[in-house]
């Protein structure tokens, strides 16, 4: 009976730091974005950019891919996480019922729904995993451009 709304408290606070990453990485993409902007307007006027404009337009393009794709990961993970509380939140709402009403057949519903709600927790988690390893990718990838 309580592991569903431990699930349920544990999922909101994974989903409370992946919103805040979710976040961070929104400003990022626009603050490249206007960083992008920025080289256009001066190569529609002056036609040419140093060597370490170029450079750093060219990494600007690979690391919005880059962050466009981590955006997607961390997307991924709040639908799974989101749905995992629904999940968990449906089997609190069988139990209720299945006390309420008195019918044992609801037994294999609720342990299905908790089942599947812990399968969304896990395919979220390894979405978050893919996104941190991603992440350290465009950060090497960013010091590495500047060498």
């Amino acid at each position: 009976m309580l592991a569903p709304a431990v699930m349920i408290s544990a999922c909101g606070l994974l989903l409370l730091s992946i919103n805040n990453k979710h976040s961070s990485i929104t400003n990022r993409i626009r603050l490249l974005n206007e960083e992008k902007r920025r080289f256009l307007f001066k190569m529609k006027d002056e036609k040419d950019l140093e060597l370490f404009e170029t450079i750093r337009y060219q990494s600007i393009g690979k690391q919005l891919d880059d962050m466009l794709y981590r955006l997607k990961l961390v997307r991924n993970v709040i639908i799974f996480f989101v749905s995992g509380i629904f999940l968990f939140i449906l089997t609190s709402l069988i139990i209720g019922l299945e006390m309420f009403l008195k019918i044992n057949e609801m037994e294999y519903l609720k342990v299905i729904c908790f089942i599947l709600g812990m399968i969304s927790v896990a395919i979220g988690m390894i979405y978050s995993l893919t996104e941190t390893l991603k992440g350290y990718k465009i950060v090497f990838l960013d010091v590495k451009a500047d060498e």
